[in-house]
């Protein structure tokens, strides 16, 4: 019914990740910059940190997005509660390797030719792991393992962990420092200024199919700014 009202075609704040919404302050633009950087570089590993809400996931899909327009294989595992065998069974299955196997071994030894494969025809190959915040040590292990599959001069696989802030401490530990020692970019989110926060209610809408009226006043988008950094 409030569609019709404001001549909206679509929900302007639905909590879907859509790209099509992605508001692109220089934070966000700098990271995505980055990502798309890091990958055709092969870099190796990328992080992006950012807190909860500031970004992320829409940042991730509108990645996706430029990544298969560029026909880039891509693995996209949004299910960071996993272990060990779960990791190579997500990464096999997105990428559509076929191994009978279940040993880890087997898996592994797949997944390289696989990715040997790929290198020599010129491909670029990327993991993309969401809320990353949420692996445990263990899997995390497992990815940094992952980097060890490489040519002479180049890295197989690309991989970017998305996290929030916990990603970034729990980096920090002693028991991680080698996984640390190995990501090349670190790119962040940030939140909204008000005036950002006043632009970004603005594109949502015009996205929406608004007509510029004005629906928020003043006090609403400096409530709205205030609300969203009580996170």
């Amino acid at each position: 019914m409030y569609k019709t009202f404001f001549g909206l075609k679509d929900n302007p704040f639905n909590v879907n990740p859509d790209p099509r919404y992605l508001f692109l302050t220089k934070e966000i633009e700098e990271a995505l910059s980055g990502l798309m950087y890091g990958i055709q570089n092969r870099k190796g590993f990328i992080t992006l940190i950012g807190e909860v809400g500031t970004g992320k996931t829409t940042l991730i899909n509108r990645l996706v997005d430029w990544l298969h327009q560029r026909r880039i294989r891509t693995a996209f595992l949004f299910n960071s509660r996993m272990n060990t065998n779960q990791l190579f069974d997500f990464i096999l299955a997105e990428f559509g390797i076929s191994c009978e196997s279940r040993s880890k071994s087997h898996q592994l030894m797949s997944l390289n030719q696989w990715l040997l494969d790929r290198y020599r025809a010129g491909e670029t190959t990327v993991l993309i792991v969401d809320e990353a915040q949420n692996l445990t040590y263990p899997v995390l292990e497992e990815i940094r393992l992952l980097t060890n599959l490489e040519t002479s001069t180049d890295k197989l696989l690309q991989i970017v962990l998305s996290g929030q802030q916990e990603l970034e401490e729990k980096l920090k530990l002693p028991q991680l420092r080698q996984l640390r020692q190995r990501i090349m970019l670190r790119c962040k989110t940030a939140a909204l200024t008000k005036e950002q926060t006043h632009d970004y209610i603005s594109q949502r809408l015009r996205i929406a199919g608004a007509s510029g009226e004005l629906i928020f006043s003043p006090a609403a988008v400096e409530t709205i700014h205030w609300a969203s950094r009580a996170w």
